[in-house]
Order: structure tokens, then C-alpha cells, then sequence
């Protein structure tokens, strides 16, 4: 599995189910990658249609298979409501390197909700062997033991 860094270009979002009744939504995306979490801004009033336009960046190690985005609601005095959720996997970009802006569907309880336009890129971290030999030979290879 890859290693490295993970940009994640939130751009926009459209179609999205109105979950307040009386006026516009104001959605959030949750992007979480294994235990690492990072919120949008709140896109006050967009309703429906948001653009947000964030970068976000992951760091990528070992079973990293998917992204996982949550589209919520903010509310103020009630708790936020989910609007959808969107798994992307990850393989393509590893191979790939860059994504471009892609359109993926927002799910929830199995029902398409809308869509949101997200852009990826994977930096994977290089280590030569060179840099690996000279590691080995620092924490005590046979050229530091000394036997008397």
C-alpha cells in the first residue's frame, strides 16, 4: 500500500436533498481518511447548490483504501442533520497520481441525494535505497559493533 500525502480539492456540491423546510440548508462536509478527520467550512444559505472550493491534506500510510465524505446540515439549537454520504476509493488515485474534478453521487439509506465535485491528488513519500542503507548502518549495522 502507498504512502505519502493525500490533496483533497472540496469544490462543490449540487441537487442535495433540503433537509430544513422553512429555508436554505447550510452544508458542511465531514472528509475523514482512517483516523484523520477534517471539516469545510459551513456554506451558510446555499441550500441545495454549495460551493465551497477548500483543499484538504492527508497524511497517507499503510490500508488507507477510501476517503469518506459526510454532507450535514448545520443547524443552530437542534443537532445537524445528515444530508448524504459519499465513499471514494482510493486505488485510482495511488495509480494515477491526480484525479481531476470528479462528480461523485451523495447516498443516504441507499438513496441518491445529489452529487459533489471533488478533485484528488497523491504525492507518494520516496525513499531510495540509498537513503535506506545509510538508515540501517545509523541504528548499528556490523561497520558500528565493536567486539573485544
Amino acid at each position: 500500500m502507498p504512502v505519502g500525502t493525500l490533496e483533497v480539492l472540496l469544490i462543490s456540491a449540487k441537487g442535495l436533498e433540503n433537509t430544513d423546510y422553512l429555508c436554505n440548508m447550510d452544508p458542511y462536509v465531514v472528509l475523514t481518511c482512517r483516523s484523520q478527520e477534517q471539516k469545510s467550512s459551513i456554506a451558510s444559505g446555499k441550500g441545495s447548490n454549495p460551493e465551497w472550493n477548500e483543499t484538504f491534506i492527508f497524511s497517507i500510510s499503510e490500508g488507507a483504501k477510501e476517503l469518506n465524505l459526510k454532507i450535514m446540515d448545520s443547524d443552530t439549537g437542534t443537532q445537524d442533520d445528515l444530508v448524504g454520504r459519499v465513499r471514494i476509493p482510493l486505488d485510482p488515485v495511488y495509480h494515477e497520481r491526480s484525479l481531476p474534478a470528479t462528480v461523485y453521487n451523495v447516498v443516504k439509506d441507499e438513496q441518491y441525494c445529489g452529487e459533489i465535485k471533488v478533485g484528488l491528488n497523491f504525492a507518494p513519500e520516496e525513499r531510495s535505497a540509498r537513503n535506506y542503507q545509510m538508515e540501517e548502518e545509523d541504528y548499528g549495522g556490523w561497520k558500528q559493533s565493536s567486539y573485544m
